[in-house]
């Protein structure tokens, strides 16, 4: 019988906003011991997910074991880094995750509010949260997303949108081997059912948590995530 793999490291891939300070509350609830390190990409460069997936790679552990962890955006990149099975990679989390292009049509609605021109107008509180956070979300978490949002130049902006739109990492999900976890927040209203149904019947032994929540599960339920995260880890063999 193998025995149970001591890992304490998680790798955090952020979402559209790609600063990973979203990452904050999560971090915090996690429970003490672990190192959780957010991946920050850069906000005035419009990188494709292969020239992100090199950044990735090069900030990844090399002499130690470790857990990917991939938020929205991400998670078609980091599908596509754990298909190479780097050295140390124990296990791949997937928040609110798609292999290929959502397209909730009110989704492309909501980047053009944010095209060239208009980036810098005020981002409605309605449409945040309506679209993100949920009605009940804290003013202060309110406006760190909003902030981060706003930290995109439109020029990122724009093209990060296209990324997902064209993107397309089935293929790369047969060649994982470690464990995978789908954290799916059920009020989601940017990542469809469908995309985990997608991801499903390509690796059937997925496992999946469902927390009741909106599409950032790990700012507005950090606690419950933590808990069903750390959990899971600690039944890797």
């Amino acid at each position: 019988m193998s025995e149970a793999v001591s890992v304490r490291k998680l790798v955090l891939l952020p979402g559209m906003d790609g600063t990973g300070k979203l990452f904050a509350r999560f971090i915090e609830a996690l429970p003490q011991g672990y190192d959780a390190r957010p991946v920050s990409y850069p906000n005035d460069q419009p990188l494709s997910y292969p020239e992100l997936a090199e950044l990735v790679v090069d900030k990844l552990p090399v002499s130690e074991p470790f857990v990917l962890l991939a938020e929205s955006f991400s998670t078609p990149l980091a599908i596509q880094i754990a298909a190479t099975n780097l050295t140390g990679l124990k296990a791949l989390i997937l928040v609110a995750g798609f292999a290929t292009n959502p397209s909730y049509p009110w989704v492309r609605w909501f980047g053009s509010l944010l095209l060239p021109g208009r980036m810098r107008l005020r981002l409605p509180d309605l449409v945040v949260r309506r679209a993100l956070l949920g009605p009940a979300a804290s003013h202060g978490l309110l406006n760190d997303v909003k902030s981060a949002v706003l930290s995109m130049s439109s020029e990122v902006f724009s093209p990060r949108l296209l990324s997902i739109s064209s993107c397309d990492s089935r293929e790369a999900l047969p060649q994982i081997t470690v464990p995978i976890l789908y954290l799916q927040g059920t009020k989601d209203r940017v990542v469809p059912p469908r995309c985990l149904r997608e991801i499903m019947a390509i690796k059937p032994d997925l496992r999946v948590a469902q927390i009741e929540g909106p599409h950032l599960l790990l700012q507005r339920e950090p606690h419950k995530s933590a808990e069903i995260i750390t959990r899971f880890i600690n039944q890797l063999k």
